[in-house]
């Protein structure tokens, strides 16, 4: 009973596994109507990002063992839609992780805020939880319970963007595929660089990180542009004053110019390669040539890193990059996370009354008519002594530990 969660993220799962698990929107859909279908499971959210994929669920179903295995089995079967070929089965529970009840809801407080992510403090995560909220309320998947939990999160995440320097300097897979650049260029000046999916957000913010560089020749890929069209679009002037412009080509064409590419960056939500090793080969020159792939599923063939002079970074290949920015921001991480604690406490708090409210209307009706029939005096002291009676020492403890903290309460009020 409570709040479930399985997740498929980073901190356990490879990139070729991951991949399985990166459902797209209507995936995303079917996946919760299908846990809410017989109706055990109450709420659904699916988190689907490049790093995780996460199932958050509330059910009041007392044995937690049937609701895990219905989450296990679901996402599963969706996974496997997106393996090529079925004759070949991974066995994918290995990579799950499972939380209940308040390792659940510190776990998204944690993510929310970045603090669980590849790059600590990335701030594109907190956009995709909003976001995976608000398709799960759109489509009448999530009720009070998660959306309450989400809100709570999303509030305590922003606090923790505006009063901590994580997010300061903003580190995102973006940044780290120009640093990857970088690290293997050395001065990108005058170099040649494509983006495929500049369209996209990820591929959008890696083009603005190479444009306030400045210096280098930019090209972006768009598809059904004539190859005889080619545009150029000055919209980014650099501190020292040049202006860094970017040519658009066709994306059916973009082999043709990779002869003259020394990096490429690919970021699409495409299904299919966008790079491969047999394609590529017959045009690649041997020339060193960086590329790195931010997409998940993989844009670029794993093969591709055979031909002579290419470094092909994937996301995994990024974390030894992410290292240094995490431990630079371990303190700020320490102070979020008290941040965070705040805001858990006030959910968890909310929670139990939530899911006693029945119970505490029920003892309200009760002591009522009581007090009626014989008097307040008499029917609270009956009350509390029923209360001594049918709980344990441990439980009686908390219970008046709440009582003199109510007492206080009212005398300094009194006062």
């Amino acid at each position: 009973m409570g709040i479930q969660l399985l997740s498929v993220s980073h901190k356990a799962a490879p990139l070729e596994i991951r991949q399985l698990f990166a459902f797209s929107l209507s995936q995303q859909i079917r996946l919760m109507k299908a846990l809410k279908e017989d109706g055990q499971i109450k709420e659904v959210v699916v988190l689907a990002t490049c790093n995780r994929t996460e199932v958050y669920i509330y059910s009041e179903e007392e044995n937690e063992r049937i609701i895990y295995d219905k989450m296990t089995d679901s996402v599963t079967k969706f996974a496997l839609e997106n393996q090529e070929n079925a004759k070949d089965t991974i066995p994918l529970s290995e990579y799950y992780r499972l939380y209940h009840g308040e390792k659940a809801i510190h776990h998204l407080f944690q993510v929310a805020a970045g603090l669980d992510s590849m790059v600590i403090g990335e701030d594109q995560i907190l956009g995709q939880v909003k976001r995976a909220h608000n398709v799960a309320r759109e489509h009448g998947m999530c009720g009070v319970y998660l959306n309450t939990f989400f809100r709570y999160c999303v509030t305590g995440s922003k606090r923790v963007k505006t009063e901590t320097e994580l997010s300061k300097t903003s580190v995102s897979t973006a940044t780290l595929a120009v640093k990857a650049l970088q690290e293997q260029l050395g001065t990108l000046r005058g170099k040649h660089i494509m983006i495929i999916g500049s369209s996209g957000n990820i591929g959008n913010i890696v083009l603005k990180n190479l444009q306030s560089i400045g210096g280098m020749h930019l090209y972006i890929t768009m598809r059904g542009i004539n190859a005889t069209k080619k545009e150029e679009k000055n919209d980014h002037t650099h501190a020292n004053g040049i202006a860094t412009s970017y040519e658009i080509i066709p994306y059916e064409e973009r082999y043709h110019y990779m002869k003259k590419m020394d990096g490429i960056v690919s970021a699409t939500a495409s299904p299919h390669y966008t790079i491969t090793e047999a394609h590529l080969k017959k045009y690649h020159t041997g020339k060193k040539m960086v590329l790195v792939d931010l997409a998940v599923p993989m844009d670029i063939e794993h093969k591709v890193q055979e031909l002579e002079g290419i470094a092909c970074y994937h996301m995994d290949d990024l974390q030894h990059v992410a290292r240094e920015n995490n431990e630079r921001k371990k303190e700020e991480a320490k102070y979020a996370k008290e941040i965070l604690k705040d805001y858990e406490s006030q959910f968890k708090k909310w929670f139990l009354f939530q899911h006693s409210l029945q119970t505490v209307h029920s003892v309200i009706k009760h002591l009522t008519e009581e007090i009626e029939e014989k008097g307040s005096k008499k029917a609270l002291s009956q009350f509390f002594y029923q209360v001594r009676e049918d709980i344990e020492p441990e439980q009686l403890e908390v219970f008046l530990q709440a009582m003199k903290l109510y007492s206080k309460k009212e005398q300094i009020i009194e006062e």
